[in-house]
């Protein structure tokens, strides 16, 4: 199939882009067990609340996932019925917020559903690779859809530099088959998911590399393990690794940020904006 020259979702991407770089996009897991806050966002009174604070925080997208990916295994794998009901909880009234929201899943079916109630980017940590039917939901909604590397496991031995540019070609030959535009996807090499604490650091900190493709890149380190690798502490202790990472990110080349603690972020990228100005 050839690659979709309707550039409506090219366009919402372009604006979204605009608006920064980098854009920030705030967590919100309506998960009983994700790795740094599972279960406390779970009532969906509380979800909506907390969303309402991260778009008055500063958030520029909000990420709403009712599936834990959490990177280091351990997570309850639920049903669609169970994906979708957790998210018909919460979703709609997230959208009502005014900005836009991105569903973090990797079944197709949740994605469609959750574009029908008003959601704008898919979100696959499975980088199009996992449901097969998920480059076609993308294609056919002509939404922007973010494209994240991962891995069953980790192998200490690997080049992850060249795994994750394998993967990224992969998914998007994926992607144009199916009819995808291009400028419609956000490349993420996938801080956590199936790497050592040491390959993460070592793509954040050869992200540059990866602007070879031409595409956004996004970077979600916020609280992972490699932080604590280097200073021990628990995910919500990682705060300051948090914002040491995101801004070296952004310094490399990072267009968007996916982060728990937008107001933290979003002060520290305005200091670093206002300095680098000031230089």
């Amino acid at each position: 199939m050839t690659p979709a020259t309707d550039v409506t979702e090219a366009s919402r991407l372009d604006r979204l882009l605009a608006r920064g770089p980098p854009v920030v996009m705030g967590i919100l897991n309506v998960t009983p067990d994700s790795f740094s806050d599972g279960g406390e966002f779970f009532d969906p009174a509380v979800a909506v609340a907390h969303a309402r604070r991260m778009a008055d925080e500063g958030a520029d997208i909000l990420d709403i996932g009712a599936e834990s990916t959490r990177p280091y295994g351990g997570m309850q794998q639920v049903t669609l019925e169970e994906e979708i009901a957790r998210l018909s909880a919460v979703l709609p009234e997230v959208v009502r917020l005014g900005l836009p929201v991105s569903i973090d899943t990797v079944k197709a079916k949740t994605a469609a559903w959750a574009l029908d109630a008003g959601a704008q980017i898919v979100n696959d940590v499975w980088g199009l690779q996992r449901d097969p039917d998920m480059a076609r939901v993308v294609a056919e909604r002509k939404v922007p859809v973010i494209v994240m590397h991962n891995r069953d496991a980790a192998d200490p031995a690997l080049d992850i530099m060249e795994d994750v540019r394998a993967f990224f070609s992969r998914s998007l030959d994926i992607a144009a088959k199916a009819g995808i535009a291009q400028r419609s996807i956000v490349l993420d090499p996938g801080v956590g998911f199936g790497k050592t604490p040491e390959q993460s650091i070592t793509v954040i900190a050869r992200l540059t590399e990866f602007r070879a493709f031409g595409l956004p890149l996004m970077m979600g380190l916020s609280r992972k393990r490699f932080i604590a690798s280097v200073s021990p502490s628990q995910p919500q202790q990682r705060i300051g690794g948090s914002i040491a990472g995101n801004v070296l990110a952004v310094l490399a080349g990072a267009d968007m940020l996916r982060v728990h603690d937008v107001a933290e972020t979003v002060q520290a990228l305005r200091v670093m904006a206002a300095i680098e100005k000031a230089r």
